[in-house]
């Protein structure tokens, strides 16, 4: 079954009920699935650090309803318990709609949804909120609530009345306690390698868990759903990739605290079609392993650290070096390395590669769901094709003669968005994908294979010039 904790709106609590969950879980040795409906990567590293499974994203805007079930039948069903932590409140979705709202994963999947409210300041006005919520769509099924931030036993013993009296089940409350404070950063929660004390914290969340939640009610709601065939093999089942007839190839991804923002599908995709990951930390003043064939640059935090990635001159040099020999996939605060500087969180402009005529400085909040229509043919999507992908970013770029003079370089694609004007975006040519938006690879049957024809392309070239030069 499991069941998907929603809640009336973002920070009523929905990530520290998951979490106290989680955590109480894996205390009873439960293998517990989480899952994230939406494009979020931070919230999923919480709960992967606190599960011990990675967190998969259910998003049927970026990947479809057909994946959205894959995904959620394929990992879930195989662990003992499995848990949907939903996004904003419950009906929110694209722009005004309910697409890919948290109502409409649990509609899709058919779970249970357990509301968590605020119920800081409230007495019976709390009842006419949760009652809203429960008949404002007869198709989603609310098994209860849970009370967040409630400290007296006077006020725990009116709520769980006002809302017995109206047929609402009270699953549990979450006291005010500073085991239940999150960091935070200025894109949401702070990543999980921030959160100190982290095994205290996993204690102390199982401890919150036993004394505050209805234990045996979630463990008959989170149950794990019926198990499904492996989603990474259907995708590959699909794309028709026959294996490699040569080793495994080498790509090397960034990999560090100033870029994480990964689906774990996107590793376990290129694993499975022959690739082998090499982690490569810019921030360590690594240079990049010199047996990749490929660059992948994921999103992050580089404004966070751009100082020291300024200053890990052996890390940009060895960037320069890799621009245009082979592939590079680079997304968001990834493309920003890429660019002539960053400008920090304190306002000061730091230096990175230089290989994109443009700087990076804080501007408004650029957030949402984007379709984008291919204008060329580049390393992984080709002329007029169309993938959807989301933006998430504080940063803007400044361009300078964003095309003209660079070799076979164009604009990436038209992007379009609600309340946004069409524009031109992104960097393209044979060797290089650069853009703001997040692509989740699970998406499509063609970009795996893309990105690896990419590599075995640039592999033979190289292999072909240096045949070339050893006859010469």
């Amino acid at each position: 079954m499991a069941c998907v904790i929603a809640a009336p709106a973002s920070g009523s609590g929905k990530t520290l009920l998951s979490l106290v969950l989680l955590a109480w879980a894996r205390s009873q040795q439960l293998n517990i699935q989480p899952f994230k409906v939406g494009p979020d990567y931070l919230d999923p590293q919480l709960l992967s650090a606190t599960s011990g499974n990675p967190c998969r994203n259910l998003d049927p805007i970026l990947c479809g309803e057909h994946w959205v079930k894959r995904s959620f039948h394929g990992f879930g069903g195989h662990a003992h318990l499995s848990l949907v932590e939903g996004v904003m409140g419950l009906f929110d979705g694209a722009g005004v709609s309910e697409e890919g709202s948290t109502a409409s994963v649990a509609r899709l999947l058919n779970l249970p949804v357990v509301l968590v409210v605020d119920a800081s300041g409230q007495a019976a006005s709390i009842a006419a909120l949760v009652k809203g919520f429960r008949d404002h769509d007869k198709r989603i099924n609310l098994a209860g609530v849970v009370l967040n931030k409630v400290n007296s036993r006077r006020h725990r013993s009116l709520l769980q009345e006002i809302l017995e009296s109206i047929g609402i089940k009270v699953l549990g409350f979450l006291p005010k306690d500073a085991e239940l404070e999150l960091p935070k950063r200025h894109l949401g929660l702070a990543p999980a390698h921030e959160l100190e004390n982290s095994t205290l914290r996993l204690k102390a969340w199982s401890a919150i868990a036993e004394a505050h939640l209805d234990l045996k009610s979630f463990l008959f709601l989170l149950k794990a759903p019926t198990p499904d065939e492996d989603p990474i093999q259907s995708i590959l089942d699909k794309a028709q990739i026959p294996p490699l007839k040569q080793p495994p190839i080498p790509v090397a991804v960034a990999n560090d605290q100033a870029f994480h923002f990964r689906y774990p599908e996107t590793k376990e995709l290129l694993e499975a079609i022959g690739i082998k990951i090499l982690p490569w930390k810019p921030l360590n003043n690594e240079v990049i392993p010199s047996e990749a064939e490929g660059l992948i640059l994921p999103g992050g935090f580089p404004e966070q650290h751009a100082l020291r990635l300024s200053q890990s001159t052996r890390s940009l040099q060895s960037l320069q070096g890799f621009f245009g020999e082979r592939p590079i996939y680079a997304e968001c605060g990834g493309m920003l390395l890429l660019g002539k500087s960053i400008t920090d969180l304190e306002g000061h402009s730091h230096l990175m590669s230089g290989l994109l005529p443009f700087e990076a400085r804080k501007g408004n909040l650029n957030v949402g769901y984007r379709t984008l229509r291919s204008s060329v043919d580049g390393l992984i999507v080709r002329s007029g094709e169309q993938l959807k992908g989301h933006e998430f970013h504080r940063w803007q770029i400044s361009r300078e003669a964003p095309y003209q003079g660079m070799q076979s370089m164009h604009a990436l694609w038209q992007v379009e968005g609600w309340k946004t004007k069409p524009r031109e975006e992104g960097w393209s040519n044979q060797t290089l994908h650069a853009s703001w938006a997040h692509i989740h690879w699970a998406s499509s049957t063609t970009i795996c294979s893309r990105w690896l024809d990419a590599l075995v392309t640039g592999m033979k070239s190289r292999a072909g010039d240096s045949k070339v030069k050893s006859i010469q």
